[in-house]
């Protein structure tokens, strides 16, 4: 079938390029060149990391063999006696044909052939490939790929990205394929195949967790994407907890939380197989959330999950918080015990404003990074920073992801803190400087500009507060206000606010740009594939988009025109019809 290049436009991001139908056929978003940047880039180390631990497995392996070679041989020369004429006898002429002793002859080489095996190029699947653009550029981008598998269940969706497969020459043909089926049941019919699972859907990847899980190999990678974030972070709680198995709380924390949420729920899909998660990375970018986690099968190991999950308590009148884990262990013997977790961990009223608590959960409390993974990450981020179109913005993100604290769930917000207490602001430095003082540690988060990780306890980050404020009076307030009963309290702690060598990060030091604007106006979600562009979409793709659009296609605008008079004129209703209607309601009432 020949393709009409009049009707389509050339659109290329990295060294892949795809035809988009000047129709809205096939769903594309410029935006998420950041999460297909960061995809390539943890890809890039999976193979890295991958390939060593292949070649650690295979010195182990190579250790005990060399040992069992070294053993054979000296066996064999001490049973090796020459005859009368200077030859073996027949036995041993045998067993150096074939046996340990022949193994013998080169021990090197034999040792060097577990190290000389290669593992196989890393097989990929893109469960919803839309264009197919993630999958070329996979395909092209990433040295040491395998075959990747593109899959769709639209038919327009996959003739797109048949189309862009042959318009990107012989590389994209070798390794990427399409199919039009549903994701769901190939990859339940494709158990433990994929070295890499890919999911990034349009809106929740709730209904494809059970079975990608089911299709990663052990210790393969899973990629993950939620752009439903109204939902995640507490705008439909009960809808959430359907789909993810998780009540989200609507606090400054709330994106944190909806990372932490995803993997809590990625972590009980895995449960029912024996398997469980290591996450690398997970990150809040744009309008959605991305974590890449790796998957392992173990039942004694999967016995741990209770001690990475914990449901939090909001203070809804001030921004305490408190995580109570769902697990605890003990050791007794040589094995480890589990048990319910003790709790509750506050009382019915908070300890520092008198109000009541929100409970959600339960989310994901463990590590949410590996900082070595991590660091290796952005410093190939750097190394290759022209191969990556949204350089800045991805190596921002990773910069300042790497400065996290690891063991710190959720965060505060200093605006927030100050809101309560209806106070004017200290510096950033000066907080995290009276945090250091007194001996907790304190990060920023990736999440909020705004937002502070630390481990200290809500009665010391009260304690600074009310020092702070005593520097700065504040007017009188209602004595019901949260803030007055949290400053009537005097302070427990000594606060020491002046200036700490660590109260800048070390990008803060040098400033690294970490928080980045959008590249441009309507930097986000847009309109599902298949729907017309019309007026009512402005807020998604602008002005000039709707409107060129529209100039294209005329009899689309023509067609608006003629739904918005049927909307209009089924509003007005017949005055006559209105008076019947009401004699009706009132004769049957």
């Amino acid at each position: 079938m020949e393709t009409d290049l009049n009707d389509y436009t050339v659109i290329k991001e990295g060294e892949a390029e795809i035809l988009m139908h000047k129709k809205n056929q096939v769903f594309f978003n410029k935006a998420q060149v950041n999460n297909r940047d960061m995809s390539i880039a943890v890809l890039r180390e999976f193979i890295s990391k991958r390939k060593q631990e292949h070649e650690a497995k295979s010195s182990k392996r190579t250790r005990p063999a060399s040992k069992v070679i070294e053993k054979d041989a000296s066996a064999a020369s001490k049973e090796e006696t020459p005859s009368e004429n200077g030859m073996n006898n027949g036995d041993h002429e045998v067993a150096s044909e074939d046996g340990p002793s022949s193994a013998s002859k080169d021990p090197a080489k034999t040792a060097q052939g577990f190290a000389r095996r290669e593992p196989k190029p890393p097989k990929v699947l893109e469960a919803l490939s839309a264009s197919g653009l993630r999958a070329l550029r996979y395909a092209r981008e990433i040295e040491g790929i395998g075959q990747v598998v593109a899959l769709d269940n639209d038919l327009a969706s996959v003739e797109a990205c048949q189309r862009n497969i042959k318009f990107n020459g012989s590389v994209a043909i070798s390794k990427v394929e399409s199919h039009h089926t549903d994701a769901r049941v190939h990859m339940l019919t494709h158990p433990k195949e994929f070295d890499v699972v890919d999911l990034d859907p349009y809106g929740s990847p709730s209904i494809f967790l059970d079975s990608a899980i089911q299709s990663v190999t052990d210790g393969g990678l899973l990629m993950c994407t939620a752009t439903d974030m109204a939902v995640l972070c507490g705008g439909n709680g009960e809808v959430c907890y359907s789909k993810y198995g998780s009540y989200p709380l609507r606090a400054k924390y709330c994106h944190e939380m909806a990372l932490r949420i995803l993997l809590a729920s990625i972590e009980s899909h895995a449960n029912r197989y024996k398997r469980y998660i290591v996450p690398v990375l997970s990150v809040q970018m744009d309008f959605y959330v991305r974590v890449f986690v790796r998957v392992y099968t173990s039942a004694s190991a999967m016995k741990n999950t209770p001690l990475k999950l914990s449901y939090v308590y909001q203070c809804i009148g001030c921004d305490s918080f408190h995580l109570q884990p769902v697990g605890r262990s003990l050791p007794k013997n040589n094995s480890v015990r589990y048990l319910p977790a003790i709790g509750p961990v506050v009382k019915q009223d908070c300890n520092h404003c008198g109000k009541k608590y929100n409970m959600g959960g339960p989310i994901w409390s463990a590590p949410m990074h590996d900082q070595e993974w991590v660091t290796s990450i952005l410093n190939s981020v750097k190394s290759m920073k022209d191969r990556y179109p949204a350089y800045d913005r991805i190596s921002a993100v990773l910069t300042t992801v790497s400065e996290e604290l690891l063991d710190v769930p959720l965060f505060l917000s200093l605006h927030n803190l100050c809101a309560t207490l209806k106070c004017i602001s200290p510096s950033a430095a000066m907080f995290r400087s009276a945090v250091i003082n007194a001996n907790y540690r304190i990060s920023g988060t990736h999440v909020n500009p705004l937002g502070m990780k630390t481990d200290a306890p809500m009665e010391v980050i009260w304690d600074i507060m009310r020092c702070w404020v005593k520097n700065h009076p504040i007017k009188a307030q209602s004595p019901e206000q949260p803030g007055s009963v949290i400053l009537s309290k005097e302070p427990s702690h000594e606060v020491d606010f002046s200036r700490h060598i660590g109260s800048l990060s070390k990008a803060q030091a040098k400033k690294v740009a970490r928080f980045l604007p959008n590249p441009e106006k309507h930097w986000g979600p847009k309109l599902r594939a298949g729907r017309q562009i019309t007026s009512k979409h402005v807020s998604l793709i602008g002005h000039e988009a709707v409107n060129g659009h529209l100039n294209q296609h005329p009899e689309e605008l023509k067609e608006d025109e003629e739904a918005e008079q049927e909307d209009n004129v089924q509003v007005e209703v017949d005055p006559k019809r209105q008076k019947t209607t009401t004699e009706n309601i009132s004769s049957t009432s």
